[in-house]
């Protein structure tokens, strides 16, 4: 249910005081080898604290946080998002358009936590909307039968592989288990790459009829494999603004939502909302978060997709091997003020 006033509008007037910030360097060395590194922006103000954190990948680019931002008032929400738009929060590779919306994010996002604790709101009371149980998946480039085997009840989103074959695909079917199937066509230059290929697309449509399939390459004769799928399409990185959306070369029914690629609190609800208006469906997406920002994506999803097959795991799924201990779906809502 839609609310009277735009979702920006709900939130653009909270009054929000900034006594100055700080920034928390997180690293985790991940089990596929690779050393994970985030950013933490600390807003302080009033005796509270709220935080957003910067999920650009490269490890590099956390070196060059700015720690001298003026941020230091007492500002409406509005108005210290446009503060931001005059300041120089990055100094890496200007073409890196990605890490420069993570880094405005991390910002936004604090700024949005700190104003509702102020304020003593959680998100859902500010929006006028219900936090709800949280349903998600386990992204995972295990085998899925590993984690069944100690949570039978767990459902997945997975990474398609070039040796896929339909034997294999058959036994995911048989699992029905596999909710989301992430083509990965819009990666350049990272190890996740996946070339476009018509065979293994056709034979992910026809062995997985129901799952939703997320970036997909639709150029290059690649849309006739995935002919009759049209309505189980969904897209994930291409899109960073309303804009991004518009631009697709076809209406998805479906999203992958990542907060932290839209940069600001404003480009995000007015996507979602535009999506809401459409008949899109949502679902979010995590970037390997290891602080407030895994908390804040499921809270974001509490409020606006808790039924979506959210790839918003607890970090506890990242460390370490299948175990029976860990949290299951769906996840109790949110308590208390603030974002995470």
């Amino acid at each position: 249910m839609l609310v009277s006033m735009s979702l920006w509008d709900a939130v653009a007037d909270l009054e929000v005081r900034v006594d100055g910030y700080a920034l928390r360097r997180r690293e985790s060395h991940t089990p596929s080898g690779w050393t994970r590194v985030t950013t933490t922006v600390v807003l302080e103000g009033d005796g509270m604290t709220g935080e957003g954190e910067d999920v650009t990948y490269t490890a590099d680019d956390h070196d060059h946080v700015p720690e001298g931002l003026m941020l230091a008032g007492t500002w409406s929400l509005d108005d210290l998002s446009r503060q931001l738009d005059e300041l120089e929060l990055w100094d890496g590779d200007p073409g890196n358009h990605t890490g420069q919306d993570h880094r405005r994010w991390a910002f936004e996002s604090a700024s949005l936590d700190l104003a509702l604790r102020q304020n003593e709101r959680g998100l859902g009371e500010a929006l006028g909307r219900e936090e709800r149980p949280i349903r998600f998946v386990v992204s995972t480039r295990s085998a899925p039968e590993r984690w069944l085997e100690v949570a039978p009840g767990l459902e997945f989103k997975l990474d398609a592989e070039e040796d896929w074959d339909r034997p294999l695909l058959r036994r995911l079917r048989e699992l029905d288990r596999v909710r989301v199937v992430d083509l990965k066509a819009y990666y350049r230059g990272t190890s996740v790459d996946l070339a476009p290929d018509p065979e293994l697309y056709r034979a992910i449509v026809e062995e997985l009829p129901d799952a939703i399939v997320e970036d997909a390459w639709l150029e290059d004769g690649l849309r006739d494999a995935l002919a009759g799928a049209e309505d189980r399409l969904s897209f994930d990185a291409p899109v960073h603004s309303l804009s991004d959306l518009d631009g697709l070369p076809l209406e998805p029914r479906w999203l992958n939502i990542k907060p932290s690629r839209f940069g600001t609190v404003r480009g995000l609800f007015e996507t979602i909302e535009a999506c809401e208006e459409r008949g899109i469906q949502l679902y979010g997406g995590g970037q390997y978060e290891l602080g407030p920002g895994r908390l804040q994506i499921q809270r974001l999803a509490s409020v606006f997709y808790p039924d979506g097959p959210n790839d918003v795991a607890p970090s506890a799924y990242n460390e370490g091997e299948p175990r029976a201990d860990l949290p299951q779906s769906p996840l109790p809502p949110p308590e208390g003020p603030g974002l995470s």
